[in-house]
């Protein structure tokens, strides 16, 4: 139930006639007050006012009441039920990671991957109705996260991944592979990709043209970023003093990544700072939407009953009360 509502509204209007009484009735109480002049009053002045005397108000007050719940009864309260039909028609997405070790480079805040995880977290949160996937890939591939309703799972997968977790190198073919096999035979209306790296092609047994093609084959459109800014990045380096940051050309393949997304259908974008990932990622997910149908429907149910029936309990009241205990003082 969502609440009170009234068929017939206008009557509420009436109401001001409550306020108007209540005066009258006060300012008849002031003009009807009588003096009596006689001899000898002195012998009246100890008697007391009885309480029934008090109590003679209350005929006008269920009077009042009575006429307000009437003025409501007129306006037929009803109570609203309403109920949604909610049918949704979700989208299977695969994210395809980059974890290789220049993911660390610190032209992102805080580094790329880190980055990279967080917008991930907040466009997986944003889709509810999708089946989602994590694979990720640096020198070979594998499956975080295969496809699931179950969105807190893949946060918490995605939140894990750590660069170093397989050897390192940039084996985009194998990456978008492996996520081609965990989404081949979805039956879902639309099958995705989003591929995100900061490299070149320098590993894998599977050329990314070729994977590009199995893409297409399976109806499986491919969206690519390239992450890095333009010109130098501060990347790690091993040195005998541990890690150091050292500026070096940012390289990505982003030839290759444009033609895996257009031989799919999808659609390339580069992200040089958080911000412009913030920006892809949200242009993704308006190009890729969910159809979700919603129906509503409402039930009123007549509420005018219970105030009726008070009304008429007070008027009855009013009528006996003023024909035997107050009837010597009305």
């Amino acid at each position: 139930m969502t609440g009170i509502t009234f068929a017939q509204p206008l009557f509420l209007y009436l109401l001001a006639v409550v306020p108007a009484m209540i005066a009258f009735y006060v300012f008849k109480q002031h003009k009807t007050t009588a003096s009596l002049r006689m001899p000898g009053l002195q012998q009246f002045s100890g008697s007391a006012t009885t309480f029934r005397h008090y109590l003679r108000h209350l005929l006008f007050a269920f009077r009042t009441a009575a006429v307000a719940l009437l003025i409501i009864v007129l306006a037929r309260p009803q109570a609203t039920d309403k109920f949604q039909d909610v049918s949704t028609e979700g989208i299977d997405i695969v994210l395809t990671l980059d974890i290789s070790g220049s993911m660390l480079a610190r032209d992102f805040r805080p580094d790329r991957l880190e980055a990279s995880k967080n917008v991930a977290t907040e466009f997986i949160s944003g889709r509810p109705y999708d089946r989602m996937g994590l694979v990720i890939f640096s020198g070979e591939s594998f499956t975080q996260c295969p496809l699931t309703t179950d969105h807190a799972v893949l946060i918490n997968l995605l939140r894990e991944i750590q660069s170093g977790m397989i050897e390192d190198g940039t084996a985009i073919g194998n990456g978008l592979a492996t996520a081609i096999n965990r989404i081949k035979d979805s039956q879902s209306k639309s099958k995705v990709i989003i591929l995100l790296t900061d490299g070149v092609n320098n590993r894998g047994e599977i050329a990314p043209a070729t994977a590009a093609g199995i893409a297409k084959t399976y109806g499986i459109r491919v969206y690519t970023i390239g992450m890095g800014t333009q010109g130098v990045a501060p990347y790690p380096v091993q040195t005998p003093y541990g890690i150091q940051y050292q500026d070096m050309p940012v390289e990505i393949d982003e030839g290759i990544l444009q033609e895996i997304a257009q031989t799919t259908g999808g659609r390339y974008f580069r992200a040089t700072d958080n911000d412009k990932l913030v920006q892809v990622y949200n242009e993704i997910d308006k190009l890729e939407k969910s159809k979700i149908d919603v129906r509503q429907f409402s039930r009123k149910e007549e509420k005018y009953m219970f105030p009726a029936i008070f009304a008429f309990v007070l008027i009855l009241l009013e009528v006996l009360l003023r024909n035997t205990i107050f009837r010597n003082l009305t």
